[in-house]
């Protein structure tokens, strides 16, 4: 499977920000415009962009349901995000043009509403793993769980693929979770895509040398603080 390099584009308000231990903060790249930078990547040659609806994260309502119906527009397939933990908020996200969405870490608590969307919305979702270590902890809040015990459950269902984030890294630039990647990867044999810590190109070489089932990596906050994302999708094609 070729390998992905995924633009982030983080929203909350209708602005482009960045999650910090504060809370997110106003990015001032492309005047904060989320539909101007999704432009911009999309022009450069991405191929699939990353959402997050910080809004819906936050209080449980799709809040950029208009800027996501925007930026599907332009033709780019859009991987949405935002915490999304029940049917009702996945299928707002895929209605605004979503063409997959990611359910958050917090829902995995709840097995049978998991299971259930998973055999709503098969090849649409992807399973987030939020990991610290051995323990799934979702940034929003919930219940932590035992990473292990839940990668069990996980691997009797059909879980098309799955989204890997370092809590630790997410937001941060201090390089991927190679191990944390790698092992998801073996161990569940399902396509995975990693998000956190990725500075430049160099990371993102070193997440496609995992090989498959590793498909794909997120880039977020490097993007928006110097890194040209030209340079960054030319990894997708090496």
């Amino acid at each position: 499977m070729p390998f992905e390099v995924i633009p982030a584009l983080d929203v909350a308000g209708g602005r482009l920000v960045r999650l910090s231990p504060q809370g997110p903060l106003p990015i001032e790249a492309f005047g904060g415009d989320p539909l101007e930078a999704a432009g911009a990547f999309a022009e450069a040659g991405a191929r699939r962009l990353h959402f997050v609806d910080l809004d819906l994260a936050t209080t449980g309502e799709p809040g950029a349901l208009d800027v996501l119906r925007e930026v599907a527009g332009l033709g780019v397939p859009v991987q949405a995000s935002g915490g999304v933990g029940s049917a009702s908020q996945a299928r707002a996200l895929l209605d605004a043009g979503a063409s997959r969405v990611v359910l958050g870490s917090v829902a995995l608590a709840f097995r049978d509403a998991t299971e259930k969307l998973l055999a709503m919305l098969g090849q649409d979702l992807v399973v987030g793993i939020e990991a610290d270590g051995s323990t799934i902890r979702p940034r929003g809040g919930g219940h932590e769980l035992p990473l292990w015990d839940t990668l069990v459950w996980l691997g009797g269902l059909d879980v098309p693929r799955y989204l890997f984030t370092e809590v630790g890294r997410a937001g941060g630039l201090e390089g991927p979770d190679l191990d944390g990647i790698w092992a998801l990867a073996t161990h569940t044999a399902r396509p995975v895509i990693a998000s956190g810590g990725v500075r430049g190109p160099d990371d993102l070489r070193e997440i496609a040398d995992l090989g498959e089932p590793v498909e794909g990596a997120i880039v977020g906050r490097a993007l928006y603080e110097g890194l040209d994302v030209r340079e960054a999708l030319a990894v997708s094609r090496d």
